[in-house]
């Protein structure tokens, strides 16, 4: 049996699969963020151990884990996790979604004239490099204590095994990577300050990075089995559908939203704020778009403003019959955004509220400005990339026939929602450690696209009001950037 760890932003996630590939056992512990100012996101990386040890601990996954023989980790990317010499966190995480560094990442573009062709991507207040040099600039006494940084996966990986390692998945979203040469860039390191003594070592998504300390082995009643490098969430979840060969695209509607393309290859297109990273398998690309509220819009919407419970609203949308042509239009810049507008000042707008507008109005209006989202982020990335014959559905978000019928409609193409898609990340984390200890299995026998349970045509009777809609969509982003 295998083990995956996924360290999202909402929770962490932890499955066992067995020799087949087949889950036998998932359990989930809830994190919180914290935002103390306006653009900042953290989380306090010991609830992180704390939710794991919880995890571990829990009935579900206790009968299996004596049989585990890895285990692989994978998580949110972009955060900082900056240690002393003894490893002791200097302070909270500074996640992804955090947009207080974009002066910063201005001062970088600026000292590393070429970074944008190192790193195939545009430097952003996401990325883990801008953050520390903020570190730099405004928490100076606690730059001077760092002695390294981590990705917020990987410092579970010191807690699982001591060792300070990484994967070139998540470390190519640090901007301190080649990502075509999937090394260590010094010179993007000496510009915040650092270098390579820093960093931890670079592993592939399949290879072994240390194992299972002995004490944690006898706690949870495991053997000192071998900890895989994983990779980034994104990555780790294409990894889990199947996504392992070039022109393979999947949409992953999670707390944000990611459209994901694999290569052969390295290319970019950074100055439409396209990510360009490393797979988390060897010799392998890929392309993503992102942005950066997506399920967590719906979430925002049910709990902050309608106050209902948000599947109650979900059923009651999927059951009515709504005039669409009469909702309003929702932009869902929550934390900002990133592709293709590389703005972290941007915030959520509804346009077109009047005195008839329900609730469910404005739910399908938030749904719909996601999948809007999503299409211009998907318009730049095929810019420079052939586009796919179908797209692979998989996240929270992912559960509404509403939602993905209305992704394809408005991207015109087939969106196929596949088996134990739900999963997401942990899967591929659990199949990138089969794949490292495994020598009975080919690669796509441990990674076969799941089956698919549902697949959705694009209706183009309704891509004439989709495109109308969407076009007031793009102009009232242009006309609101300037008072952001």
């Amino acid at each position: 049996m295998y083990l995956g760890i996924d360290l999202g932003t909402s929770g962490i996630k932890v499955i066992i699969t067995d020799q087949d590939g087949k889950l036998v056992a998932s359990v989930t512990e809830g994190l919180t963020v914290q935002r103390k100012h306006a653009l900042w996101s953290e989380q306090d990386p010991a609830q992180w151990w704390d939710a794991l040890q919880a995890c571990m601990s829990n009935k579900q996954l206790t009968p299996f884990l004596g049989s585990v023989k890895a285990l692989g980790v994978t998580g949110q990317m972009h955060g900082s996790v900056a240690l002393d010499k003894d490893a002791n966190v200097l302070r909270p995480a500074i996640l992804w979604n955090d947009g207080r560094s974009s002066k910063e990442c201005a001062e970088l573009e600026a000292e590393v004239k070429n970074a944008r062709q190192i790193t195939g991507n545009l430097i952003m207040p996401g990325f883990t490099a801008p953050k520390i040099k903020w570190m730099q600039k405004h928490e100076p006494e606690l730059f001077q204590k760092i002695d390294k940084v981590l990705l917020p996966k990987d410092y579970l990986r010191y807690l699982l095994s001591g060792d300070f390692a990484s994967d070139m998945s998540d470390s190519a979203g640090s901007l301190w990577l080649d990502v075509e040469n999937r090394k260590w860039n010094t010179e993007l390191l000496k510009a915040c300050g650092l270098d390579e003594s820093h960093m931890p070592t670079l592993y592939e998504g399949s290879d072994i990075t240390g194992h299972l300390s002995p004490s944690l082995a006898q706690k949870w009643g495991m053997q000192s089995v071998p900890i895989i490098a994983g990779g980034g969430d994104n990555a780790a979840g294409a990894v889990g559908v199947g996504l392992i060969n070039s022109g393979k695209a999947m949409i992953s509607l999670g707390t944000s939203g990611v459209y994901f393309v694999v290569n052969n290859t390295f290319s970019a297109n950074p100055d439409k704020a396209v990510h360009s990273f490393c797979h988390a398998l060897p010799n392998t690309w890929h392309l993503m778009s992102v942005i950066l509220s997506a399920a967590s819009c719906l979430e925002w919407l049910s709990t902050q403003v309608l106050k209902k419970d948000l599947g109650e609203l979900m059923l009651a949308l999927e059951q009515a019959d709504l005039d669409t042509s009469k909702a309003p239009i929702f932009l869902p810049y929550l934390s900002g955004e990133r592709t293709p507008h590389n703005n972290p000042n941007a915030v959520g707008n509804f346009f077109g509220i009047t005195h008839q507008t329900s609730d469910l109005d404005m739910l399908y209006a938030v749904m719909e400005g996601v999948c809007f989202a999503f299409a211009d982020g998907f318009d730049v990335l095929h810019e420079n990339s052939p586009k796919p014959d179908a797209i692979t559905l998989i996240g929270g978000g992912s559960k509404s026939l509403m939602w993905r019928q209305m992704f394809a409609d408005i991207l015109n193409i087939e969106i196929d929602y596949r088996e134990g898609g739900d999963v997401g990340p942990a899967l591929g984390a659990a199949r990138l450690a089969q794949i490292a200890v495994d020598d009975s299995k080919t690669l796509v026998e441990i990674c076969p696209e799941p089956p698919v349970v549902a697949t959705y045509q694009p209706n183009q009777a309704a891509q004439t009001l989709y495109k109308k809609r969407r076009a007031t969509f793009i102009q009232l982003y242009s006309a609101l950037k300037t008072l952001y």
